[in-house]
């Protein structure tokens, strides 16, 4: 009896022996596993598309992996299998575990979704929760040339003055080297796309603003963020809110912001029906005044290192007030006619007029159908006021099947077709001025990636000592309205197909993010204003 029971015991343990040993060699290939994944061979921001989100996911997935069965474990190698890094040659892909295209094809969906327990789909949900709006995920742009640079320059180059800090950007942009081929620029859209991307490097390295703390809200440092005039609002809110630019020591600074809002200086202090705009203006006055009093910044340049953004209508005309701040000062103006001799063509930049609907989503509604959806030859739809609208309507309103001209779009036309989807559908966008030269239907209909037609005489173009707007808009004399079909006409299909490709290429320069990323609206405009600083650098040391 004794005998038997020991046999069942050695027979006993004999099994248990097996499944410990099949156990723990399972467990062993878990953690081989898990080793392998966060050693990729190649680092995550050097593949084909990695969203944030995708890139934390997989690492999610890996940490989450070591509780859980070797079956998971195989799932979340499947999900790294499935990005492939985009620079291997044929002999890296042999050398690295990594499937090709054609067998990431061959994984059938059903096998992924059996793996898709109740679990991760509810964290799935409680983390999309925390997402920000669609336009803030965006491919992350490729790291600047400067990044390969050495700490040792870097901080030879910081610890240059302002001025010094400009003469060597200055000779950087003259040396540029030549671009070709950049994943973040569309070269056709530029003058000279080399030296804006050195230019534009050079800012991202050397440039820092001192913003001035002194005025009340909601004047001063309350952005107004809705409507046609939000330009001035949103840049407002992305400058003092940026800590890569702003910096806290004025002696360090290579400008000066002045943080006021023409929009709220009218809610503010404007008198409905005066038509009286000089108490505005002297407000503004009396506040640069006190600032100069204060402060040795002011007079030490008489204000040309100092720079402005206003997008009312009215903000040329605030500064008539004060001299040094009309004639010296940095102005970015939507109001940008060069006829009125207050915005000079070459020192100031002339700033987008954006509509913002809703600033929770700036970027809501945008884009537009292929060409060949397009059966509009050319559309406007708009209240009749300035010189150049009522001459539109007067010659094409109602007159041409193929050019849709309106006054205030027609609710037995907008019950059928909206007026998104009237831009969204034709081929040509007419952007005429209104009282002014400005008018935000230019960005509106980039935004719909339909051709902008410009009529406005005396009106600077946006970035335009950068941007090439012919590559991408039609620009129409205003003495030419009678002639517009005619001039539509004539350009031949082959140009307008390049122009409408323009176009969607141009979009990420007139994009608002509430988190700034390289090249888009934020960021063209606090190049023009370096720029025009650079400018001043030039001016100076050639009159030496």
């Amino acid at each position: 009896m004794t005998k038997s029971w020991r046999q069942i015991f050695i027979i006993l343990l004999f099994r248990i022996d097996w499944r410990v040993l099949l156990l723990f060699s399972s467990l062993l290939t878990i953690v081989t596993v898990m080793v392998q994944i966060p050693r990729l061979p190649y680092p995550l921001s050097e593949l084909i598309f990695v969203p944030p989100i995708v890139e934390s996911a997989i690492y999610n997935n890996t940490s989450r992996a070591t509780s859980r069965n070797s079956h998971f474990a195989s799932h979340n190698q499947l999900a790294v299998a499935q990005i492939v890094p985009v620079n291997l040659s044929a002999s890296a892909k042999q050398n690295q575990s990594v499937p090709e295209v054609g067998e990431i094809k061959q994984l059938s969906s059903r096998s992924r979704k059996k793996n898709r327990t109740t679990t991760h789909r509810r964290r799935g949900r409680r983390h999309r929760k925390n997402v920000e709006p669609f336009d803030e995920i965006t491919t992350p742009p490729s790291p600047p040339s400067y990044a390969n640079m050495s700490k040792e320059v870097l901080r030879q180059i910081w610890s240059l003055t302002p001025h010094e800090g400009l003469v060597h950007a200055r000779k950087e942009i003259e040396n540029a080297p030549l671009v070709q081929d950049d994943p973040d620029l569309y070269a056709p859209l530029f003058h000279n796309v080399s030296s804006f991307k050195r230019s534009y490097e050079m800012m991202e390295l050397i440039l820092k603003v001192y913003i001035y703390k002194e005025g009340k809200r909601p004047i001063f440092h309350q952005p107004h963020l809705q409507g046609i005039y939000s330009s001035e609002g949103w840049f407002m809110k992305l400058m003092e809110e940026n800590r890569e630019f702003v910096t806290m020591d004025p002696e360090k600074a290579h400008l000066f912001y002045l943080p006021y809002s023409v929009r709220q200086l009218q809610w503010a202090l404007y008198v409905p029906n005066s038509h009286n705009i000089r108490p505005l203006s002297i407000f503004l006055r009396n506040h640069v005044n006190m600032l100069a009093a204060k402060y040795p910044f002011w007079n030490r340049s008489h204000g040309s290192d100092h720079f402005l953004v206003a997008c009312h209508d009215w903000g040329p005309y605030t500064l008539n007030a004060h001299k040094e701040l009309r004639r010296n000062t940095i102005k970015a103006l939507c109001n940008a006619d060069v006829s009125e001799k207050i915005f000079i063509e070459g020192k100031d930049v002339s700033l987008p007029e954006t509509t913002i609907k809703n600033p929770t989503r700036p970027l809501r509604n945008l884009g537009g159908k292929r060409v060949s959806q397009r059966p509009i030859l050319a559309f406007f739809a708009g209240n009749m006021h300035g010189r150049v609208r009522p001459k539109l309507l007067k010659y094409w309103g109602d007159k041409d099947g193929d050019l849709r001209i309106y006054g205030p779009l027609p609710k037995r036309v907008s019950q059928k077709m909206s007026y998104p989807d009237h831009m969204k559908s034709s081929k040509y966008c007419i952007c005429p001025m209104g009282y002014e030269v400005n008018s935000p239907r230019i960005v509106e209909a980039i935004y719909y990636e339909c051709v902008p037609v410009i009529i406005a005489d005396n009106f600077a173009l946006p970035f335009s000592e950068v941007l090439n707007w012919s590559a991408f808009s039609v620009i129409v004399a205003e003495k030419d309205i009678p002639r517009l079909k005619k001039i539509l006409l004539e350009i031949p299909l082959k140009r307008y197909l390049v122009m409408q490709t323009n176009v969607k290429m141009l979009q990420k320069h007139f994009h608002w993010h509430s988190r700034p990323i390289r090249y888009d609206l934020f960021h063209m405009i606090l190049h023009s204003i370096w720029l025009s600083r650079l400018n001043q650098v030039q001016v100076h040391e050639s009159a030496q």
